[in-house]
């Protein structure tokens, strides 16, 4: 420094800036002050700087109106319907939902004012409205026949149905009903069955207590071919009280007297011509026994009642000897 107060000049001939100068504010920071500087300041730069330039991208984005409104709306609708689901309440919203809309239909002009109904017989015209979901309330135009169809099939007298829409007012149902075939026992309860098995009424009918019964599980399935096996043989169709399926496998024969007949689990047909053959001869479904059994192909087998068999070894026992004259 001089005595005018000046800096003396460096020896390369570069001034150096004073501090604080905007001259020292503008000098860029060499490689030996950057070592200096710690490296997590220089991270936090970088992810300050991204920061910065991602903001600046969602202030470019261009949102409408309503949106605020409109997600509010979605956030509130989302809540009343997880409350419902939660709740339990589904079924009565969708049923008030769907009174609605068959009023608005009905009120167009598509109220159902007619039903024509044919193939009914056990079913009253009350239960097949009830049972294919058509009330006084109910539309065509939003009828599903479809589901009204299935609806009906579910019941067990119902084989099928067809359910055809005739606008602007009209509706057609027609149902095929299986038959009733025979009564079938199991486990101790008796109900109806069809031809093919299906059990269409789980108790008896007065109307119904003349059909053939059969007994066992697994019965049901195959009652019908036993029973067309069985109608080659009147005389012993007519006689039977019950036939029962024993272990799935064969049947026995109840007939109306109390005599069991233990037929085997194959050629049914054989022991049952032989059956009719030894009644034709020897008239035994009519003798003192209780059971014939017809198991084993080579012989038969039968079983006295309790009173014939005391008959029986009353006859063979040893006759006592008569006493000679009197005595002397």
């Amino acid at each position: 420094m001089d005595g005018r107060g000046c800096l003396a000049e460096p020896v390369n001939g570069r001034a150096r800036p004073l501090a604080g100068t905007a001259t020292a504010r503008r000098t860029r920071v060499g490689p030996s002050v950057l070592r200096r500087i710690p490296f997590s300041t220089t991270w936090l730069g970088r992810l300050n700087r991204w920061i910065n330039a991602k903001f600046e991208r969602l202030d470019r984005v261009h949102v409408p109106r309503g949106t605020g409104i409109a997600g509010a709306t979605l956030v509130v609708l989302g809540s009343v319907a997880l409350g419902t689901v939660s709740g339990g309440h589904l079924p009565a919203v969708m049923d008030e939902l769907l009174d609605l809309r068959d009023s608005a239909a009905n009120a167009a002009g598509f109220h159902i004012k007619g039903v024509a109904l044919s193939g009914h017989k056990h079913l009253t015209r009350e239960e097949i409205l009830a049972i294919a979901g058509i009330t006084g309330h109910s539309s065509l135009l939003f009828l599903d026949v479809a589901d009204a169809r299935a609806r009906l099939k579910t019941n067990p007298w119902i084989a099928d149905a067809t359910v055809q829409k005739l606008y602007p007012d009209r509706l057609q149902i027609t149902v095929t009903e299986r038959k009733a075939f025979a009564l079938w026992q199991k486990s101790g309860r008796i109900g109806v069955i069809a031809h093919d098995g299906t059990v269409l009424e789980p108790y008896i009918s007065r109307r119904f207590t003349r059909l053939p019964l059969f007994v066992g599980d697994g019965a049901a399935p195959r009652a019908q071919d036993f029973w067309t096996l069985l109608a080659r043989y009147p005389d012993i169709r007519d006689n039977l009280r019950a036939s029962v399926l024993v272990a799935e496998r064969r049947w026995n024969l109840r007939l109306k007297n109390g005599l069991d007949v233990r037929l085997p689990e194959f050629d049914v047909d054989r022991a049952l011509a032989q059956l009719v053959a030894l009644d034709r001869d020897k008239k035994i479904l009519s003798r003192d026994i209780t059971a014939i059994d017809l198991r084993l192909p080579d012989r038969v087998t039968v079983r006295l009642s309790d009173a014939a068999a005391q008959a029986r070894e009353d006859a063979f026992k040893p006759k006592k000897p008569k006493p000679k004259g009197g005595s002397a």
